[in-house]
Formats: structure tokens, C-alpha cells, sequence
């Protein structure tokens, strides 16, 4: 199996798990934050959801910079707000993995703001961090939806709320 198959189908298994997380959404709890310097649950949701189109980006660009204005978050609060970003962000996520050519995976992407660069990766280790970072703040919003709550899905394996005693 080559390199951007296997990252294409993780991709995918986030993209599972991380609808269950969002059809959890507490749109009456849009502004909780367990600590004051905790980000609140929208921009964290929000944030989880928009990795999933980071492959797009790492594979159609040099680099992400915050002082040319690159990103722009979105501030859904809606269930079903977040599910339709999240289904456009992964599927956009997915066909930048169908349509690359393996060599290019080996190319730089950095994350800068003007002339300070914050990460210098190649667009392989930028995609894996991408991933890692959906399963980081995931875990993030977990710890919210448990201190509000709200059960937690499974994830990598049954979740105390998804099985019976």
C-alpha cells in the first residue's frame, strides 16, 4: 500500500469518529469553557473540523501564513452546520490524497506568520501532524463533553458511556 493510501484511510477513520463527536454538539453550550484559557467549545469544534481539510492545503500550497491573513476560522454552532463543513472539509481532504503524486509528499510546507516560521515540515510529516492534531483537540473536546455531560462516543475502542455493565 503506498504512503498516501494509508494516510487517505486514516483520514477517513477520523472522519468517522469525529461525526459521532459532532452530532454531540451542545449547540445550547456554545460559549463553555472549562478554564479561562481554554478555548471555548465552538472554536474548538470548529477547529477539529477544519483539519480535515488541511491535506487540500499542505498538498496545494508552500506554506500556511497567519500574517497574509491564510486562515480564516469558521464559527459554526449549529449540529448541522459543523457535519456539513466537516463532510466538505474531509471530502476535500480525501481527493487532495487521490490526486497526488507519492514524490510530492517529500516537497516543504512551513506555518509561519510573516518571517517567523513556526513549523518547517515536509508535506508528509505536515499531513501526519494534521492528523495527530484531529486526534488532540478530539480528545479536548471529550474532556469538555465529559464535564458537561454529554456521553462520549467510542473512539479507538468503546468509550465508559458506549458499554453496558
Amino acid at each position: 500500500m503506498k504512503i498516501v493510501e494509508l494516510l487517505a484511510k486514516e483520514l477517513q477513520n477520523e472522519y468517522q469518529i469525529t461525526k459521532e463527536f459532532i452530532a454531540r454538539f451542545p449547540e445550547d453550550k456554545t460559549i463553555y469553557k472549562p478554564h479561562e484559557k481554554s478555548m471555548d467549545i465552538t472554536t474548538l469544534t470548529n477547529h477539529v473540523v477544519e483539519i480535515f481539510a488541511w491535506p487540500a492545503l499542505i498538498l496545494t500550497t508552500d506554506k500556511l501564513d497567519f500574517a497574509a491573513g491564510d486562515y480564516k476560522p469558521t464559527k459554526f454552532t449549529s449540529i448541522e452546520d459543523l457535519q456539513q463543513k466537516l463532510d466538505d472539509d474531509y471530502e476535500l481532504g480525501k481527493a487532495a490524497l487521490e490526486n497526488v503524486n507519492e514524490d510530492h509528499l517529500s516537497k516543504r510546507w512551513q506555518v509561519t506568520e510573516g518571517e517567523t516560521v513556526f513549523a518547517d515540515f515536509t508535506k508528509y510529516e505536515a499531513i501526519r501532524h494534521a492528523l495527530n492534531q484531529i486526534t488532540h483537540h478530539r480528545a479536548q473536546l471529550g474532556v469538555f463533553y465529559r464535564l458537561l455531560g454529554i456521553d462520549l462516543p467510542s473512539s479507538y475502542g468503546p468509550s465508559a458511556d458506549s458499554q453496558k455493565f
